[in-house]
């Protein structure tokens, strides 16, 4: 008899692994998700992702079977990082700690994943060269991770940004706080060479309530269309480089967040 054509499907494997982080101090979990290795059958993608301990409220593992199986997306690796109890000092910008020094341990954080992470992924698949590695995240973990990427374009070609925490800032709002003491958008303005990374972002029109300027737009949305204004003035350009996702209705959670997913998935490895 044939096979039927669910009997067919690839199927995606979940593993746990736990690496002792010296960089970090402490251990790292993250979970691993990838097609069956028998069923790979062509060059292999890479994407890190933050807050890999919502995995399983993201869908996350379903959305790439659906994807991969209707032939929408080339093959990934996922390496989903658990958060640490440190998850406001670890994510964040690199040597740029906000106004109330949160992300003083975003730089280890950095380390922890050049040095240790990504050695200890090419160790644990032989794979010594993706065919494309991304880095993705939300809310604070998109801003560490588009902070990661934009400072290594060596290690990675693009990173998604869902919900970013763009509001990140030098300066309280009480203490003469202006546009120009948001952290993200000051990395961008004041580098030299504009890193060879596309980026996709997504916000949602309900993310938040708050609206620093009075202008009617919620802060979310600001903080990332003045972002987007700082890479166009950088060199990149809309949709070669820059891919912006603007969900109606879209909250600061996961359930909007697996809404997205696929967008971004299709975006950063589809066919």
């Amino acid at each position: 008899m044939y096979a039927s054509w669910l009997e067919m499907e690839i199927a995606i494997t979940e593993n746990n692994i736990t690496l002792k982080s010296d960089v970090l101090k402490r251990d790292v979990t993250c979970t691993l998700l990838m097609p069956e290795d028998n069923e790979i059958t062509e060059p292999l993608n890479l994407l890190l992702l933050n807050d890999g301990q919502e995995i399983e409220s993201l869908q996350l593992k379903d959305t790439l079977e659906d994807l991969i199986n209707a032939n929408r997306i080339k093959p990934v690796l996922v390496v989903a990082i658990h958060a640490g109890p440190e998850r406001l000092q670890e994510y964040g910008t690199a040597g740029k700690p906000d106004f109330k020094k949160r992300g003083a341990k975003a730089a280890p954080y950095t380390e922890f994943i050049k040095t240790e992470l990504l050695p200890a992924i090419t160790k644990l698949t032989g794979i010594e060269t993706f065919s494309s590695t991304a880095f993705a995240g939300f809310s604070l973990g998109g801003l560490s991770a588009l902070d990661i990427a934009w400072s290594n374009p060596q290690l990675f070609d693009k990173t998604g940004v869902f919900s970013g925490s763009f509001w990140w800032r030098s300066k309280d709002l009480t203490k003469g706080y202006s546009e120009s003491d948001r952290i993200m958008h000051s990395i961008v303005r004041n580098t030299a060479v504009k890193p060879g990374i596309k980026i996709w972002l997504q916000t949602g029109t309900k993310d938040e309530t708050s609206d620093r300027n009075k202008n009617g737009i919620i802060d979310s949305i600001d903080d990332t269309v003045d972002l987007i204004k700082e890479l166009e003035d950088k060199g990149f350009s809309r949709p070669a480089d820059i891919q912006y996702v603007e969900m109606v209705g879209g909250s600061h959670n996961t359930e909007t967040w697996a809404k997205a997913m696929p967008k971004f998935l299709m975006w950063a490895f589809g066919r």
